[in-house]
């Protein structure tokens, strides 16, 4: 009978180890290398995170796409991706919620040096048509994946803004790595790019041109957003709250002190390898487009995922924008009004 007890004992202390275990497991936190992201990097090198369970593990990943699927498989507790991959995911079933946003209008269309000149001059809509005609080829334009934010803008500008004829140019999709090396390798003539590429590519070649900035393709286009897991939200608001609060002092950094924000972005965007100054010049480009207020994206988003509806371009079934947001704790943080619950 001690035999027994002892061992069933044992038993309990190993359940009880592993639980403990369990529940203190730290934070994974799925982003992509690139500035729309900035908050995370600022929140993690001032400490800023919650430390709940340890310091958090950040997973990095190349495209929207790719960061879906990892919420679906249910990993990653919280993630900064495109508005685009979190209506996706949420469409398909993943628990989550956006408690804060990250940037608006921030996508570009730049086009290269024997691209750039057909937009100087004539018809937008005639460019790609005119370049074919005498170069004897289509223009390759390179973006992201279906469903990533740029596509969706591009898309919106070249069908509703400049009405371009989708068979006058070589549409390719890409991740983030393999778009700057295109560019700047002329392999591609064009391409729908976030910073701090657009400031690379600007730098390094000198002929490029940005055809179209953020307002001129979606006119209030929300970008990368903060989701968090319902469980997470559920079982752990306070945490939640300091993550968004932390949000917000990253957001205001952005905005007011460049200089102090770069070297800390610097470590996490293109891998590491910009120089800081490039880092700097990319958040300054940027100015006015950090937005940590859920709220202000909301409006557009509907415009997004109906536009994406529209041009049967929406990858998954449509959702509820409404219940997407949790706007509770940026509505705390920043002292607005509490609101209902979503």
């Amino acid at each position: 009978m001690k035999r027994f007890i002892a061992s069933a004992a044992l038993v309990l202390g190993f359940a009880s180890a592993a639980f403990q275990t369990a529940a203190a497991a730290p934070l994974e936190i799925g982003y992509l290398p690139i500035l729309p992201d900035a908050q995370l990097f600022i929140a993690r090198e001032q400490g800023a995170l919650p430390t709940e369970g340890g310091t958090p593990k950040l997973v990095q990943f190349q495209s929207g796409p790719a960061l879906v699927q990892a919420l679906l498989a249910g990993q990653l507790d919280i993630a900064y991706v495109g508005i685009g991959p979190a209506l996706v995911a949420r469409g398909k079933g993943a628990d989550i919620k956006v408690v804060a946003s990250n940037i608006v209008e921030q996508v570009s269309f730049v086009a290269m040096g024997d691209l750039a000149p057909y937009f100087a001059s004539g018809d937008p809509a005639t460019a790609f048509s005119r370049f074919a005609k005498d170069k004897g080829r289509q223009p390759v334009i390179a973006s992201y994946p279906r469903g990533a934010v740029p596509e969706a803008a591009l898309q919106y500008w070249l069908r509703n803004r400049i009405k371009v004829d989708p068979a006058s140019f070589k549409l390719i999709y890409q991740g983030e790595a393999q778009m700057q090396q295109t560019l700047l390798t002329g392999a591609v003539d064009g391409a729908v790019i976030l910073e701090p590429t657009v400031t690379t590519v600007l730098t390094r070649a000198p002929k490029a041109r940005v055809v179209a900035r953020g307002s001129d393709l979606f006119p209030h286009q929300p970008g990368a957003v903060l989701l968090v897991r319902e469980k997470l939200i559920n079982e752990k608001p306070e945490l939640v709250k300091s993550l968004v609060a932390a949000h917000i002092a990253a957001t205001r950094l952005l905005d007011t002190d460049p200089a102090k924000a770069a070297p800390l972005v610097q470590k996490y965007v293109g891998g590491g390898r910009l120089p800081v100054d490039l880092v700097e010049k990319s958040i300054r480009n940027s100015k006015g487009q950090f937005e940590a207020d859920p709220n202000a994206i909301v409006p557009a988003t509907l415009v997004l995922q109906k536009f994406q509806s529209d041009s049967g371009t929406l990858e998954g079934p449509a959702v509820d924008v409404a219940k997407l947001f949790d706007t509770r704790f940026y509505d705390a943080v920043a002292g607005k009004p509490v609101a209902a619950r979503r």
